[in-house]
């Protein structure tokens, strides 16, 4: 698996590009926004894309989704359905923040811990991590031993829990229980911010000590 990452909307949030090597067919996870320059990476990497990938409903992490699915005619894959309140909310939560209008959606498959995703070749492993949102996933690829974490957790820090229905000691729990059992190794993409490791996380980021 391959990955690229496109900053979107302003809140820099990591719209990741993700695709099989052997297929170079791919999907986008967490679409915030910014639409065309998504389309323009898509085509300059060669991808067809398959579907959409979403971690959770905060609008800058979905905030193209219906926009995108519609125009290209792509199934939504994502969050747990315990997010569904924040995507119906996309319309408020646009006027809010200050952003362009989003469409609220239902995905076409809403995910659960144990599921799988698949695009081309490739199989990605669902982990429901609530705690930042009740409904947040996090996609992990075996292989190329690469975590997409959206909000849970980044380089030095955790995921907020004072939006509603968010609990920190879920977060906590989640990361120590869903992903520190993935490895040391394990190279994660945070949802804004730079990638880091499991390992360097656990040894060195001060909210999980």
């Amino acid at each position: 698996m391959k990955a690229k990452i496109i900053p979107v909307t302003s809140f820099a949030q990591n719209c990741s590009l993700i695709w099989c090597e052997d297929t170079m067919k791919g999907c986008l996870v967490d679409p915030g926004g910014d639409m065309d320059m998504l389309m323009q990476a898509v085509k300059q990497e060669g991808v067809t894309l398959e579907k959409i990938l979403c971690t959770h409903g905060h609008l800058d992490h979905v905030g193209a989704v219906a926009e995108i699915s519609a125009q290209k005619s792509l199934p939504v894959e994502g969050p747990h359905k315990d997010d569904d309140f924040w995507i119906q909310g996309l319309t408020e939560q646009s006027a809010q923040f200050g952003f362009p209008p989003s469409e609220s959606f239902t995905p076409t498959r809403w995910l659960n811990d144990g599921d799988k995703v698949t695009f081309g070749n490739v199989t990605l492993e669902v982990l429901h991590c609530p705690g930042h949102t009740p409904g947040h996933v996090v996609f992990f690829e075996n292989k190329s031993r690469v975590a997409i974490v959206g909000d849970v957790l980044f380089q030095g820090s955790i995921g907020r829990t004072d939006f509603p229905k968010g609990n920190h000691d879920d977060l906590i729990n989640a990361i120590k229980t869903k992903l520190f059992p993935l490895g040391d190794d394990v190279v994660f993409i945070p949802g804004h911010g730079p990638l880091s490791t499991i390992g360097d996380e656990k040894r060195s980021n001060p909210f999980l000590r």
